[in-house]
């Protein structure tokens, strides 16, 4: 998903994390904040940048992820910095298999208003995977399905996910997937993926034009201010999925896109 830059100042980066609840753990707030510091940098760090980024002394930081490696949460590397861990794997697995768990009433809100297929999606790393999905009513098979993993530059919710992204990223993706053509109406160079990202920009959502399947048509949109980068979108025959119909769609999506992230960002456990 899309790192903060490495040039950014340290009181940049610690303005950015949320402040640590009221009456909590600080040990275990400021474990977190490492991990999802690590997470921004791309998963390995080392520890002066951890102190740079975090405000931290190295003392402190040290003892953390001494902690975080013998839970397995964080490995030691070889050259001596630090990597997130394989036991965050099953952790991640299982929260995404809950965020389509909350998304799904949101996502039957839009078959139940636009008639389509409706979807969530996630970047992992350069990929985009499918979380959560509610079918239309129509009879249609679709590509989608969940757990079923795509490379971003063929799909909508690819080019929502990553419309806000630098350029330079973009391109680093990229070239590390390549841009194989599903159909013949693929985006196949990174600046023509670059200047349909400019379009979503543009416009507020991003279209899929029978670029991952001929004969289906996409129209996605991204979660504001989700916890992980997330989208929704909903898919159906392009002869259902028209202009027309996206003029009707693209705001329904928005608006539930809007009201899935109040969700997701309010699913913690309240106090009692």
């Amino acid at each position: 998903m899309p790192t903060s830059s490495a040039n950014d100042a340290p009181a940049e980066v610690a303005a950015s994390k949320p402040p640590a609840a009221s009456g909590g753990v600080q040990s275990l707030e400021r474990a977190f904040d490492l991990l999802e510091r690590m997470a921004d940098a791309g998963g390995e760090v080392g520890l002066s940048e951890l102190s740079a980024s975090s405000g931290l002394p190295l003392p402190t930081i040290h003892r953390l992820m001494r902690t975080l490696v013998a839970c397995g949460y964080v490995r030691q590397q070889a050259n001596r910095r630090y990597s997130l861990g394989p036991r965050l794997i099953r952790l991640g697995e299982s929260a995404s298999r809950l965020l389509g768990t909350w998304a799904r009433p949101y996502l039957a809100r839009l078959v139940e208003e636009t008639g389509e297929t409706a979807n969530m999606a996630l970047l992992d790393g350069d990929e985009i995977v499918y979380v959560a999905q509610v079918p239309s009513k129509h009879s249609m098979r679709m590509f989608t399905e969940v757990g079923r993993r795509v490379l971003p530059h063929s799909t909508g919710v690819g080019k929502a996910l990553l419309a806000h992204t630098p350029p330079e990223e973009v391109r680093a993706l990229l070239a590390r997937t390549g841009m194989p053509a599903a159909t013949e109406k693929t985006i196949t160079t990174p600046e023509g993926f670059l200047d349909a990202l400019e379009e979503v920009r543009r416009a507020g959502y991003a279209v899929d034009d029978n670029e991952q399947e001929i004969g289906v048509r996409c129209l996605a949109v991204p979660v504001p201010n989700s916890p992980t980068a997330a989208a929704i979108s909903i898919s159906g025959p392009a002869g259902r999925v028209t202009e027309a119909a996206t003029e009707r769609i693209v705001p329904v999506l928005q608006q539930v896109a809007v009201e899935l992230s109040a969700a997701l960002v309010n699913a913690g456990p309240t106090s009692s």
